[in-house]
């Protein structure tokens, strides 16, 4: 099937974001994808605050958003934006690194007065960077992730099934992708 790029946009390893995304690779590993995570929190703070487009990370990331098929990006909500790990990754990337991809926008937060967020915040800039299709995204609760003693994640049930079918949706966007031609 397709590659996808899992971004998370978390600073933090334990977040609830980065959880939920690498909960959701599994879904997206069941059915059929290559699935390759990439937390942004381990590219080097001098890379990304240094706008250092040479350093070996920031190459890396750029080769794994042109290989991807599709991108789901993941981030938690801050004053009603997406995170500025993020910022300073996007900022990077090429202009149209996103040209020909499906991209699926998520983000978590504390309140629902956030979850405009990516609508008004997230998706023009994943389109001014040409994604070809930006499937509708979802915004979850904090309070909705639950990450227990052992390490596992319980999503609530209402959760669960609306990031169910964005993410069905964003699978069957992936496998309707057209062909671009290969140039002569």
């Amino acid at each position: 099937m397709a590659t996808v790029l899992s971004v998370s946009g978390s600073p933090s390893a334990s977040s609830r974001t980065n959880r939920l995304l690498r909960h959701l690779d599994n879904r997206l590993t069941a059915q059929g994808h290559e699935v390759i995570p990439l937390d942004v929190r381990t590219i080097p703070a001098e890379a990304l605050l240094g706008a250092d487009f040479r350093h070996p990370a920031i190459v890396e990331a750029t080769a794994l958003v042109a290989r991807a098929d599709g991108v789901v990006i993941g981030t938690p909500v801050y004053k009603a934006a997406y995170s500025g790990v993020l910022k300073a990754l996007l900022d990077l990337l090429p202009q149209y690194a996103l040209t020909g991809k499906t991209v699926l926008p998520l983000a978590t937060g504390g309140t629902t007065a956030h979850v405009l967020a990516i609508d008004y915040a997230l998706r023009p800039v994943l389109s001014s960077m040409g994604a070809q299709h930006i499937v509708q995204g979802w915004f979850t609760l904090d309070k909705d992730i639950v990450v227990g003693e052992d390490g596992g994640l319980t999503v609530a049930p209402a959760a669960t099934e609306a990031l169910t079918l964005v993410l069905d949706q964003f699978s069957e966007a992936l496998g309707r992708r057209p062909v671009l031609a290969a140039a002569s």
